[in-house]
């Protein structure tokens, strides 16, 4: 069993971080080994499971109210570490997994370019094969932990099949910037890549070649499924805060939350939270038993993006004009819960995978040809 983690020392979130401040606390959590979770111990993971990774994430998430911290996390953990450990050689396993385990490196992953975003098919940053390793071209825009991370794997097509590569920030023709940065989930960076003729040795290849389409689906699969973990925390904490505003706001001679048009609200933000941690323990236990996660990181994603959106409205319309005070918390979550709704595939295309899955949609193809 996993020891709870004393995130006593992880300051609370209190405006928007610099880089350097943004780095010392993803360094920080990752002394406290919020890495580590449901990783073999061989690599150098606590060898427990994704429960007590949801567990871990979630405790972290209400204490640090940083829904920007949590983004950062999973972009780390299921854009670089996860991919190297499932498809990376034994030589790649040993040369990153200690360094981004120990926080020594920070990762990512780079899909999202200027024109393609969930259609990954129409990605045109490419690789070309050389004499003695590739050579890519392109840009990527809106990456979380850019221009901050050591390490991304960076998705380009090869001879037309897209293809995983791992790119460093040092590397010749490849260039980190906080261009595109997001007003949005704060206490995470966002940027740019440009690859201008970058270099690469033939052991930056990642898997096989025209791999990248599977790898991307796993990656964003687990992203979903637990990106909303330390976020659903953070809800814990504005659903208190708010049952104790209620109680200490008087209204037409009661406490505010005796209006029934209140207490709905609350209890309407309680039953969403417990829902979304429904969905997060369903997915825990689909990974922890080896079964398909692709269904139900798509559900949780879509229910736990629009819980948290509607929680942070009801929170700030019960709070009035304190929920809008400047630098206050609550409506700072709104805006964050806004970006919820589109990063790691938005609500909509949620909802298209859903379908797909189900037989419909874009799944379904009517047979035309005429019966013999």
């Amino acid at each position: 069993m996993t020891i709870a983690t004393d995130f006593s020392e992880i300051l609370v979130y209190a405006g928007r971080p610099n880089e350097t401040e943004i780095k010392v606390r993803l360094r920080a959590v990752a002394e406290l080994g919020v890495f580590r979770h449901a990783l073999p111990s061989a690599v150098g993971g606590f060898g427990d499971n994704f429960a007590s990774l949801v567990e871990t994430h979630r405790r972290l998430g209400e204490t640090c109210r940083d829904p920007g911290l949590m983004l950062a996390i999973n972009a780390h953990l299921w854009g670089s570490v996860y991919p190297i450990l499932l498809y990376g050689s034994e030589a790649q396993q040993e040369k990153f997994l200690p360094a981004l385990l120990s926080g020594d490196w920070l990762g990512g992953h780079a899909i999202t370019e200027p024109s393609c975003g969930s259609d990954v098919q129409a990605m045109t940053t490419h690789a070309k094969q050389t004499g003695d390793g590739y050579l890519l071209n392109g840009e990527k825009r809106y990456i979380t932990n850019v221009p901050l991370a050591d390490w991304l794997v960076i998705y380009a097509k090869l001879d037309g099949k897209i293809s995983a590569f791992l790119v460093s920030r040092e590397d010749d023709g490849c260039h980190f910037s906080n261009e595109s940065a997001l007003d949005a989930c704060r206490g995470s960076a966002t940027g740019s890549v440009i690859l201008q003729d970058c270099r690469l040795g033939a052991d930056r290849l990642l898997g096989k070649i025209g791999a990248g389409t599977q790898m991307i689906q796993k990656a964003l699969e687990y992203e979903r499924a637990f990106v909303f973990a330390g976020i659903a925390g953070i809800m814990d904490w504005q659903l208190a805060e708010v049952v104790r505003y209620s109680r200490e706001r008087r209204s037409g001679g009661v406490h505010l939350g005796k209006h029934q048009a209140v207490s709905h609200r609350i209890a309407e933000m309680k039953l969403r939270l417990d829902t979304v941690d429904l969905w997060l323990g369903k997915c825990a236990r689909l990974c922890d038993a080896g079964q398909r996660l692709t269904m139900a990181s798509a559900q949780t994603k879509l229910y736990a993006a629009e819980a948290f959106l509607q929680s942070s409205m009801d929170a700030v319309q019960i709070m009035g004009a304190a929920g809008l005070e400047s630098g206050g918390a609550m409506a700072e979550l709104v805006q964050d819960a806004m970006a919820g709704r589109l990063f790691s595939g938005s609500s909509e295309v949620q909802k298209n995978l859903i379908a797909a899955l189900l037989g419909t949609g874009d799944a379904y193809r009517l047979n035309t040809q005429p019966h013999s």
